[in-house]
């Protein structure tokens, strides 16, 4: 079995969202439930050893991509957030994570070293990360606090704007060069997530903001959960120049599982056969090589194939890049030695 580090996954928003009702995070994600995609138990059983787990504040009411007759849709942008309210959700998601870490239900990361020894013990390696800084000031206090406590990880945008910049819509077929970059907030925090060491997220960003990022970081880019526009050209993957700038500096991209980003038609559809997935891999190693290829599932938010399933699927996706003919080193880059490599590089040891 391959050990899988994935690049994105969206559990806490779940946890959040089943506490709401009255449900224990802990015990769900301990124990098991038949809800979602991760908890510790399907974790163990594919393989799925840790990730970079967001805090995702939702709009409440994202509007449903709606094809024409062509299968062609354009999702509006969701409107901006208020910042104290999203602070709010961010520290309650923050709260469950550090629930989670005192109960021994995962464990909290602050290091590649955290994250290996996570492995040995068999503890699934949670790395505290944020998809949109809706709850962060233009002061970036909060990230300071944030950082502190153990975030090391964000992405400036989701799919929405906000303070620091502009996020891609949800449109097929369309091109991530669908607005603005970054704003003066945006490279100020880019400036600081390079002084904290905090690893930079392009995939929910504009191509702009992509570019804005890249003249500004000291990182390697890495798009945590996105894939190749010249196959799925959804407004969300990268084309080929943008993945020519991540090879180049020696950054990564995490393969998203969501079928909307997969399929040729762009559509949500959970069958979805798994040659989808390694076409895609396959177009990005060839594109930025074996170095620069990793996994960023997006469960717990996204339609995924059914092939996979949940986390205790997970080792399918090794099996259909084995059948493809990649070797057991180059598996092993791919599920998670290539994001240590880069988690190591953006939190500065060495």
């Amino acid at each position: 079995m391959q050990l899988i580090f994935d690049g994105h996954n969206d559990v806490l928003l779940r946890l959040w969202t089943n506490m709401q009702g009255g449900t224990d995070p802990v015990a769900e994600f301990r124990d098991g439930t038949d809800h979602g995609h991760i908890d510790a138990p399907r974790a163990r059983s594919g393989g799925l050893a840790g990730g970079l787990c967001a805090i995702y504040i939702s709009s409440g009411h994202h509007a449903p991509r709606k094809p024409d007759l062509n299968g062609h849709y354009a999702t509006p942008l969701e409107a901006p957030l208020e910042r104290q309210p999203s602070l709010d959700i961010a520290l309650a998601m923050a709260s469950i994570a550090f629930r989670l870490d005192r109960a021994g239900a995962w464990r909290l990361c602050r290091s590649t070293a955290d994250i290996r020894s996570a492995f040995e013990d068999r503890t699934f390696a949670a790395v505290l990360h944020m998809e949109g800084c809706e709850a962060i000031d233009r002061e970036l206090q909060a990230l300071e606090t944030f950082y502190s406590a153990g975030l090391r990880s964000l992405g400036p945008v989701w799919s929405r704007n906000n303070i620091f910049g502009h996020g891609a819509p949800f449109a097929y077929p369309a091109s991530p060069d669908s607005g603005p970059g970054l704003t003066e907030a945006g490279f100020d925090l880019v400036r600081a997530c390079n002084r904290l060491g905090i690893l930079l997220d392009l995939s929910h960003i504009t191509e702009q903001g992509f570019w804005d990022v890249a003249r500004t970081t000291d990182q390697p880019l890495i798009a945590t959960h996105s894939n190749a526009h010249a196959l799925t050209p959804v407004a969300r993957n990268l084309t080929d120049r943008q993945m020519d700038a991540i090879r180049e500096s020696h950054g990564l991209v995490g393969l998203n599982y969501a079928t909307t980003m997969l399929r040729s038609d762009g559509q949500e559809n959970a069958d979805t056969p798994m040659s989808d997935m390694v076409r895609h891999v396959d177009h990005m190693v060839k594109r930025m090589g074996i170095d620069c290829v990793a996994l960023g599932s997006d469960f717990d938010g996204a339609t995924i194939p059914a092939g996979i399933g949940d986390a205790a699927g997970s080792q399918q996706m090794v099996a259909a890049l084995r059948a493809a003919g990649y070797d057991a080193d180059a598996l092993a880059k791919i599920c998670r030695e290539n994001w240590l490599r880069v988690l190591g590089k953006a939190w500065h040891e060495g």
